[in-house]
């Protein structure tokens, strides 16, 4: 089973009846209301990436952020690793990072007694929120050690394996600008996110606010709203929610359109060199449920469907070289996609 489809929890949950369902939706609404408030009190003008990284976590995934220095991201870990009580911690990848400065070392110890064992030594990667900040900087060694603990939630060292805290979620980030000495991340390993979130320059009002509430005497700290216990148990009342018979047609209609060779529209067989394979389907079905879930709806819509498409498609997809030469972007391609569905 692939990433995107592993469950948050070891052991099977049984299925809630529909009132005890509608009743505990409720209340997660209410709690995800709270925290997309706390979250936007300090995080100003990035409604939608607030909502999708909720909608990620929501959903026991990983996200991808996007974005040039300078526009929150940071901040925004920092601020959800508080809001929802989260142990966060961050490490800056430099091409000289290695796998143990991330996942841990054995160091040899003599105890008084002249007796010498070794002794595990835990890395940044034990928490449950690790922000991986520009990720494509560290070599591809690196970057392996820490997406195979993305999809096991463990690590191994030395031929021991130990496990990681739960929630276990990763927020990396890259800068789109600066790509001389990086190391792109293979499609397998992009594969491993739920989202890929861009984030944009802040609009005028925003950016406004920016100024006047982070220049001043006081600045407004974040307040914990939930605990990981409750996150957890939120992610599992996701899985429970119902996806209707069109949302579930709309979903492989819009993925399995993207792949080239089998594709009926003309444009995605000229341009796209490899599209989104079935992981791109499981991340939809469980992205629209959260965000069902975080708007305190029952089941989820093809408007959920549409939404979604190009947090969960970009990623996953490539233009070939015909396609860059005449100007086509990825975002055409799938809302190209998306209008067959729409």
């Amino acid at each position: 089973m692939t990433e995107a489809a592993s469950s948050p929890e070891t052991s099977p949950e049984p299925s809630p009846d529909q009132a005890e369902l509608v009743g505990d939706l409720e209340k997660v609404a209410a709690k995800l209301v709270d925290v997309k408030n706390g979250v936007g009190r300090i995080i100003f003008g990035q409604h939608r990436v607030i909502e999708e990284t909720l909608i990620t976590l929501l959903a026991g995934g990983h996200v991808l952020l996007i974005g040039v220095p300078g526009l929150g991201k940071t901040r925004l870990v920092e601020t959800l690793g508080r809001v929802l009580g989260l142990d966060e911690k961050r490490v800056q990848f430099t091409p000289d990072l290695m796998p143990a400065d991330i996942l841990g070392s054995e160091v040899l110890e003599e105890s008084e007694g002249g007796k010498r064992s070794f002794r595990f030594i835990q890395g940044p990667v034990f928490c449950q929120l690790l922000m991986a900040d520009e990720i494509n900087r560290a070599s591809p060694r690196t970057q392996s050690a820490l997406l195979q603990a993305m999809q096991e939630h463990r690590v191994s060292v030395a031929g021991h394996y130990h496990g990681l805290p739960r929630p276990f979620h990763v927020l990396a980030t890259q800068n789109p600008l600066e790509q001389e000495g990086t190391y792109p991340l293979p499609e397998a390993q992009l594969d491993r996110f739920l989202l890929q979130v861009d984030i944009d320059y802040p609009q005028l009002a925003a950016e406004r606010e920016i100024l006047t509430k982070t220049t001043g005497a006081h600045e407004e700290q974040p307040a914990k709203v939930m605990e990981a216990d409750e996150l957890m148990t939120a992610q599992r009342l996701v899985r429970h929610i119902p996806v209707g018979e069109s949302v579930m047609t709309a979903i492989l209609e819009l993925v399995r359109s993207g792949r080239p060779g089998d594709s009926p529209l003309a444009e995605i067989n000229e341009h796209v060199a490899w599209g989104p394979g079935p992981r791109a389907s499981q991340a939809l079905m469980l992205a629209v449920r959260a965000r069902a879930a975080i708007d305190g709806r029952l089941a989820p819509s093809i408007d959920d469907v549409l939404a979604l498409a190009h947090p969960v498609l970009r990623h996953r997809m490539a233009l070939n070289f015909a396609a860059r030469a005449e100007g086509v972007t990825m975002a055409h391609i799938i809302d190209t996609l998306a209008a067959r569905i729409g």
